[in-house]
């Protein structure tokens, strides 16, 4: 198996100590030494998250898994939920709160804008719902939407808010107390740099209320989030056999965000991307997004007509070993969609990136400016 430079939507290449702790022994799911690396998971996961909600943990599962454990619990039959839906993602979240009875309202936005918090604010206050469902970082078109704002519409009509911060947590801030959100959930293999396997989630006390209100059972017993809190808390009751490894790698990967420091990595994305858009822009390519509004670790880049989206990134791939996303849905051959998340948010890999990028449009007759791409980004 040939090593990648993975610079798709995720996952991102793992740093050699996170590989490493997986190399630990083999214990019990009951183990008291494994049960105290939990315990450091929990305390780290508070952190990352910025949050004193207790019932913080990592869920056995990708970060599909997350989301569906926080509507899962959240969202019982008959009730009105809010989806927010600017790309792929939100449209999933819209497609799960349905499949669990709850009565969708969509607040819809064109793909590659942000959420218009007015437009959302109008749609709370005439449908009067139980729950505002948004994604922070829409990893379909690199759009970030207000989370802050987005939460504080929510509370103002007495909604629960839930928040999906997959591609953001550990990249962008995420501040779920001063934000106002009552749940939310992520992933381990973006910019958290852990292996896939593993959806981080915290839930406040006005979602616990509401769980413990529900006039039905959680409809899940593996995501019954009360179930894995005894699991993950005080009681340390049996719940499920918790993928050992995956722990003890997001543990050393937890260590590893919070040794850095959570604003330092945030500015690291930052200039990454930077280095990123100006070496495209001065090879005549743009993003998606308003500048206002982009993602710094996801970046969703317009192509030209007549450019094999496929095609190019089959070369990127076999050519020169770089992994980068398709569009989905309505933006399907019309964007790349390429991650600089944890340890490959650098200048290094953009400007690895912006190298192929012209190698593989010259293989397809495109005509860029040689080199201006790579000397932008190294100017920048």
């Amino acid at each position: 198996m040939v090593e990648r430079l993975l610079l798709g939507p995720g996952p991102s290449n793992v740093p050699p100590e996170v590989m490493a702790a997986m190399l630990r022994p083999t214990l019990g799911h009951l183990d008291p030494d494994f049960l105290a690396c939990m315990q450091r998971v929990r305390e780290r996961l508070q952190q990352v998250f910025r949050t004193r909600n207790q019932l913080t943990l990592a869920a056995s599962g990708t970060g599909t898994a997350g989301m569906e454990l926080v509507l899962t619990n959240l969202v019982e039959p008959r009730d009105k939920v809010v989806v927010v839906v600017n790309g792929f993602f939100g449209g999933r979240g819209v497609e799960m709160a349905k499949r669990l009875g709850g009565e969708v309202v969509e607040a819809k936005f064109p793909w590659g804008e942000p959420a218009d918090v007015g437009a959302v604010e109008k749609a709370l206050a005439a449908a009067k719902p139980a729950l505002l469902y948004f994604v922070h970082a829409e990893t379909s078109t690199g759009v970030r939407n207000e989370a802050a704002a987005l939460a504080a519409a929510g509370r103002k009509h007495g909604a629960l808010v839930l928040m999906d911060c997959v591609t953001s947590l550990g990249g962008l801030e995420v501040d779920v107390d001063r934000f106002g959100v009552d749940a939310a959930f992520s992933g381990s293999q973006k910019c958290l740099g852990a292996p896939s396997g593993l959806a981080p989630v915290t839930l406040g006390e006005r979602a616990l209320a509401k769980i413990a209100a529900r006039k039905t059972p959680v409809p899940s017993i593996y995501l019954d989030a009360l179930w894995l809190e005894k699991y993950w808390g005080s009681e340390r009751a049996y719940h499920h056999t918790a993928p050992i490894h995956m722990v003890y790698a997001f543990e050393e990967a937890l260590r590893l965000v919070l040794e850095e420091g959570l604003e330092q990595r945030w500015q690291r994305h930052v200039a990454a991307h930077r280095a990123l858009a100006a070496g495209l822009q001065a090879m005549g390519f743009e993003l998606l997004p308003p500048a206002a509004a982009r993602l710094p670790m996801l970046n969703a880049v317009r192509l030209r007509d007549g450019i094999d989206e496929a095609a190019l990134r089959k070369r990127l791939l076999l050519e020169h070993a770089i992994e980068v996303g398709a569009g989905l849905g309505e933006l399907k051959g019309r964007i790349l969609r390429v991650g600089l998340m944890g340890v490959n948010a650098n200048r290094g890999a953009a400007i690895r990136f912006l190298a192929a990028f012209e190698e593989c449009l010259a293989a397809q007759g495109a005509k860029v400016p040689a080199g201006a791409g790579v000397a932008a980004a190294l100017a920048g």
